[in-house]
C-alpha cells in the first residue's frame, strides 16, 4: 500500500465566528470521520494545525509571520492514510466535514526515497 497526505484547506474557524456549540458539533464530525478511517485501518496519523505560523523564504531567508495576507485560506490540518491508489483516497475524502464551509481536500502521494 502507498501512503497519501490529505491537506485540509479552508477558512479559520475563529474567523467564521462559529459558536461554541457549532465548534463542538464540527469537532464531533471530525472525530467520527477520523474514527471511521482508524477502524478501517487506513489512518496512519494526522493533526490540526494552528492558523498562525512563520515562513522562511528565498536565498535571503525572509521571515513572514502568518496568517499570510496573500492567502485567504489556510492549511488547517492533515491526515496521512494508506491506500492502493489516489482514487481510493478520493473516495475517503467524500466524507470530509468542511465541504459545507467551502473547504478543500488536497491529496498528495508521499514519495519514499530508498537509500
Amino acid at each position: 500500500m502507498k501512503e497519501f497526505m490529505m491537506l485540509f484547506i479552508g477558512s479559520d474557524y475563529a474567523a467564521l465566528g462559529l459558536s461554541p456549540e457549532q465548534m463542538q458539533e464540527r469537532m464531533g464530525k471530525w472525530f467520527a470521520w477520523g474514527g471511521k478511517m482508524k477502524e478501517a485501518g487506513i489512518l496512519v496519523g494526522g493533526e490540526a494545525l494552528h492558523a498562525r505560523g512563520r515562513r522562511i523564504s528565498g536565498s535571503d531567508r525572509v521571515v513572514t509571520d502568518g496568517p499570510f495576507l496573500e492567502s485567504k485560506e489556510l492549511i488547517g490540518g492533515y491526515y496521512v492514510v494508506k491506500a492502493n491508489s489516489i482514487e481510493e483516497v478520493m473516495e475517503v475524502a467524500q466524507d470530509y466535514p468542511d465541504y459545507d464551509l467551502d473547504g478543500t481536500v488536497e491529496i498528495r502521494e508521499i514519495i519514499v526515497f530508498d537509500q
